[in-house]
């Protein structure tokens, strides 16, 4: 049963549950959605040029040296960071990719496409695999989670770097907490920070926190997740910035000019209409998104919803459908995950049944749960398929223009591409 009362923001569908401690007005506006509205009434324009001046000072005299770190993925808005960063910004940034191991062939050949139609150079983090393995199981049993080395690999790989190469800036693409929930105003231009990465980006749990009487892991397995110390980043002087605080930030229509400029591999999801984000992995919009949903009581598909309602592309109505439609369709590749992580299914089901939060979900039978959570709040909670209407918006704004698998079959993980992107057409 619910302990607390749900309430909806007027304007998109994310509720007073968020885990981002989300916020009100009187008009029952949530502060997402004002912090948005920042989009259309600043002066773009002017916030570029104070990105330009800031930036200046970190090109390498010498020009020997790289400007800056740039961290990168086969998928989300890196074809438009390094855009910006290279050809508007004029800087000559490192490249830095931390392996998920969870990598789809379009996602490798994303990669690739990135580095060659950009001319730059970029660093692997390869981690030992059975590390990984070792600690994605405790994760996933103890908290439900796959995603924790993921996230804690991409936020640390780019301070390490830092450290070692002596490059003071990281330039990042837009703050999740500000685009989600108006945690911060663009003109605060709130930087990356320990805090946050660890209450937010790992859900609470540093690199130590792993080591437990009942785990097997040991200091060995987890170093390479451990965050620089205060002492090497100030001697340095590291800051990490980001671009959506003097850029007006659009995922959807960026890209869209990133399949046109650059060639960028788009596809669908099964959890999802949108094809851009999370391509480059076959765990984020399946597994990962169902865990999110038994935790939290909402999915990716909420997240997407709400950015195009903001951008007026989509009805709050349209969102409601699309919602409903999307949020509990089966997820697709748990055999490739269980085959990876050496489990068995039964084993996944179990820990997917103790991953629901009772707040969302009442158990009627052994297997069978009946969701609680905020769509269940919506009007025709089932939707089989989605009107013309909403369909026409959709294959406009979100272009598909190839398989996830691209023109192979039964594809299993990648585990390393080493960015020959002709393999992948």
């Amino acid at each position: 049963m619910q302990t607390k009362k749900i309430i909806f923001c007027k304007r998109c569908l994310y509720t007073n549950l968020h885990p981002f401690s989300i916020t009100f007005n009187e008009e029952g506006i949530c502060s997402g959605c004002l912090i948005h509205e920042e989009k259309n009434n600043l002066d773009w324009k002017l916030r570029l040029q104070k990105l330009k001046k800031i930036v200046k000072s970190y090109k390498s005299k010498s020009r020997k040296n790289y400007d800056c770190i740039v961290p990168v993925t086969g998928a989300n808005d890196s074809h438009f960071i390094v855009h910006i960063v290279k050809n508007i910004l004029g800087m000559n940034p490192l490249l830095v990719n931390y392996n998920k191991y969870f990598n789809t062939p379009i996602g490798i050949s994303n990669l690739a496409n990135l580095r060659l139609k950009f001319d730059l150079d970029i660093l692997f983090k390869n981690i030992n695999m059975n590390s990984v393995k070792k600690i994605t199981k405790f994760t996933l049993l103890e908290h439900q989670n796959i995603y924790w080395p993921i996230l804690a690999g991409h936020t640390v790989f780019p301070l390490e770097v830092a450290v070692n190469y002596k490059i003071p800036l990281i330039i990042w693409g837009a703050h999740q907490g500000l685009e989600q929930v108006g945690m911060f105003s663009h003109e605060h231009e709130v930087e990356m920070s320990r805090r946050y990465r660890e209450n937010h980006d790992l859900f609470g749990m540093e690199a130590q926190d792993l080591i437990t009487i009942d785990s097997d892991l040991t200091e060995e397995d987890i170093s390479q997740y451990v965050y620089p110390d205060d002492k090497s980043i100030d001697e340095i002087g590291i800051r990490g910035i980001y671009l959506g605080n003097y850029i007006r930030w659009d995922p959807t229509s960026q890209h869209q000019l990133m399949i046109k400029k650059y060639g960028y591999k788009s596809c669908q999801l099964p959890r999802t209409f949108d094809t851009y984000d999370h391509v480059d992995c076959y765990n984020y919009m399946n597994l990962h998104d169902i865990l999110k949903l038994s935790k939290r009581g909402y999915s990716k598909i909420t997240d997407h919803v709400c950015r195009e309602i903001r951008h007026k592309r989509l009805t709050r109505e349209q969102g409601i459908e699309l919602v409903n439609f999307y949020e509990h369709k089966k997820p697709e590749n748990l055999d490739k995950f269980c085959d990876w992580l050496e489990i068995d299914a039964n084993s996944l089901a179990l820990v997917l049944n103790k991953s629901k939060n009772k707040n969302y979900w009442i158990q009627e039978d052994i297997n069978k749960f009946k969701f609680t959570g905020p769509s269940a709040h919506f009007k025709n909670t089932k939707n089989n398929e989605i009107n013309n209407n909403i369909k026409d918006i959709l294959d406009k704004e979100f272009i598909k223009n190839r398989n996830i698998n691209l023109n192979k079959k039964n594809e299993e993980y990648i585990l390393f591409g080493k960015g020959v992107g002709e393999l992948y057409e």
